[in-house]
């Protein structure tokens, strides 16, 4: 069973600070509408609460794999989620996960668009391969980063 982890909240506390996000500008601040999903806490952000809106890029280095996209984050500090299952957050049928090498590159062959109920197996049989070391789930219908996945080795 993977283990799903949101950003990390050193990370998600330097935007709520005030640190531009992956093109250099400030985190946008609006209220939560319905489904907004915090990518630190892994959870919904409350209909009505503060989040933020900004472009991330969950890398480490620049490189054509590195890919960028909008998330919500909760606007004030929250609790993450890590462990195994699925976070409450994933509430479309199907998601497009990703397999990564250590060095951060698209292990070709891997990306796939899969139903909500087949992430958990699919990423166990990705992360059993030598090569991969975290998958990453985004939204199938907007690509947008949603959590990464580690074995529980």
């Amino acid at each position: 069973m993977p283990i799903f982890h949101g950003m990390p909240v050193e990370t998600a506390n330097k935007f709520r600070s005030g640190s531009p996000d992956a093109y250099g500008n400030p985190a946008e601040r609006m209220k939560s509408g319905d489904d907004a999903p915090c990518r630190c806490c892994l959870r919904s952000v409350p209909n009505g609460d503060d989040m933020l809106v900004l472009a991330y890029r969950p890398f480490g280095q620049l490189q054509p794999y590195a890919e960028t996209g909008p998330i919500f984050l909760c606007a004030n500090a929250c609790q993450p989620v890590h462990g195994q299952g699925l976070p409450n957050i994933l509430t479309s049928s199907h998601y497009l996960l990703k397999a990564y090498s250590a060095d951060e590159r698209i292990i070709y062959g891997t990306g796939q668009i899969t139903p909500v109920d087949e992430i958990s197996d699919y990423a166990d049989q990705l992360l059993a391969k030598d090569d991969v070391v975290f998958v990453d789930l985004r939204s199938a219908k907007n690509n947008c980063w949603q959590a990464r996945l580690t074995a529980s080795r």
